[in-house]
């Protein structure tokens, strides 16, 4: 009788600890990484044919829109390159199948890529490798207007790749130039920086930058700081024109997980990391967050959670513990799952586990997927998992902490129409919105609603125009309707009725000052 009261208490811990309660929070950042450079996760093959790479595209938004993400980050300069018509680089060989070489089509990719995104509920932020200049030491593939043709004096060559040097002060202007074309032309909800700052360090090679130092330095300034002095600059110009140009855009860095070890200043991390951002890649993101030049710091954190080097758990709980001024997401690195050294792996729990520390730790407001193919066609016993537990409702990004608090702005519901299959609604006052959210309500109105109650959210066209399915509001009553703006802000709801349509002269008790 002992021995059976001691099994059944062991199976109750157990079956309590396989359903064990994951916090669903409204607000959080679910990203995944869309790395373009040698054709990671897109496109296949810079030689398919149009339709083929936006079939592709279409088919990775698709299944993060079945996982309820809401943030795509896709890389659009991997080497000196662009993905996009740019006044200062050819197109890239990953895009088109030859560098420099344009696609005969009229429609602008990258600005079907940012609708399609959009069309789903997803930010979409576009990524940007700032001083790779080549991929390899293959240089007779680069376009004529390649900077490493046109500007030669500007590259380094280390390892096996070309790199801009980026205490050239024109290299580092080159660079805001480049985020202003991408800014201004382009309806991104981001800017993102990697962790390719200075180039990781090769063991018997050498940057050799020494002309440059030696032109710019301060008298103060040894190498090391006046490199991170070089970054640094990049970092303040890129996020002051950024907010100069279109202010709602956010800027993100992801660096290099480890930011100094603990063995050489008592304020790094418990881990002995091989390289560290701030010694080897010669980047501070904690500087850059407590000047406030970043929306979001996003360190990646792909180690498995107790490997003794470099732990996760540790090491997310260190970023957690020093980062200040701005908003934290966790990078995970999926890709290693069943397919690495770290044994930890094979753990269908590993990443599940890294979730749950991270929902667990108010500071962290958010995870991402690198990369984005990773779990799209293998581990279905892990993304299901995910699906049910940790994503079973939509979130919405968080909005920066230096977004202004919303002025109040009246919205008005002028016209509801009906059809079999959508409903349209008609309001003023939405110019600077970009997506209604319903939920379900009754008559009486909440001043904010969980979105397990969210029925759908989509995009709000022309002249205040937005349409949602009748699927899922057909026989209800009454729908609560919010708006989030280009900072990502979500408006108090208003509730609406559905019983009959609204004509004009209805719809002027329906209006309300809206303000968060």
């Amino acid at each position: 009788m002992r021995a059976f009261i001691v099994i059944i208490l062991i199976c109750t811990g157990i079956a309590s600890c396989s359903s064990l309660k994951i916090p669903q929070p409204k607000t959080e950042f679910r990203g995944f990484w869309v790395a373009t450079v040698v054709n990671i996760d897109w496109p296949k093959n810079g030689a398919d044919a149009l339709e083929k790479q936006q079939n592709d595209f279409l088919e990775i938004l698709s299944f993060y829109e079945q996982m309820n993400f809401n943030a795509a980050i896709v890389q659009i300069r991997t080497a000196g390159d662009a993905f996009y018509s740019s006044d200062f680089a050819p197109w890239s060989r990953f895009l088109t199948g030859q560098e420099g070489k344009a696609r005969k089509h009229q429609e602008d990719l990258f600005k079907w890529m940012i609708r399609e995104t959009h069309k789903r509920g997803m930010e979409f932020h576009a990524w940007l490798n700032p001083y790779r200049a080549t991929f390899d030491l293959k240089t007779e593939v680069l376009s004529p207007i390649h900077d490493y043709n046109l500007h030669p004096e500007w590259m380094v060559r280390y390892g096996k790749k070309y790199y801009y040097d980026p205490g050239i002060p024109e290299v580092r202007e080159r660079m805001v130039r480049v985020i202003e074309e991408v800014v201004s032309n382009y309806d991104v909800d981001g800017i993102h920086f990697d962790d390719y700052f200075y180039p990781y360090t090769i063991k018997g090679e050498v940057f050799n930058d020494s002309t440059t130092f030696s032109q710019y330095r301060l008298p103060h300034q040894n190498l090391a700081d006046w490199r991170r002095a070089n970054i640094d600059s990049l970092v303040r110009n890129s996020h002051h024109h950024i907010k100069a140009t279109k202010p709602w855009v956010q800027f993100g860095v992801s660096p290099f997980g480890v930011w100094k070890n603990k063995s050489t200043d008592p304020r790094g991390s418990d881990t002995q990391a091989g390289q560290t951002t701030y010694e080897n890649l010669f980047a501070d993101p904690i500087l850059w967050a407590d000047q406030g030049w970043l929306d979001y710091l996003l360190p990646q954190v792909y180690w498995s959670m107790e490997l003794p080097v470099a732990s996760h758990r540790k090491i997310m709980h260190w970023w957690a513990n020093n980062t200040t001024n701005t908003n934290l997401y966790i990078g995970n690195g999926p890709y290693k799952i069943r397919n690495n050294a770290d044994k930890a792996w094979e753990d269908p729990q590993e990443l599940p586990r890294q979730l749950y520390l991270a929902r667990k730790t108010d500071r962290v407001k958010g995870n991402v997927f690198f990369s984005a193919k990773s779990i799209m066609t293998e581990h279905e016993d892990i993304v299901s998992e995910l699906r049910k537990k940790y994503y079973p409702h939509k979130a919405l990004p968080p909005v920066s902490p230096f977004a202004p608090l919303m002025e109040k702005k009246s919205i008005t519901l002028r016209m509801l129409k009906k059809t079999a299959d959508s409903l349209y609604f008609t309001f003023e006052g939405l110019d600077h919105f970009r997506y209604a959210l319903a939920y379900k309500s009754n008559k009486r109105k909440m001043d904010a609603y969980p979105m397990k109650k969210l029925q759908e959210r989509t995009l709000i066209q022309e002249n205040g125009v937005v349409v949602f399915p009748v699927e899922h509001l057909m026989k209800r009553r009454h729908v609560a309707i919010s708006f989030i703006d280009f900072y990502g802000r979500e408006t108090d709801p208003i509730v609406v009725p559905l019983k009959h349509p609204i004509s004009m002269k209805e719809s002027t008790n329906i209006n309300s000052n809206l303000s968060k």
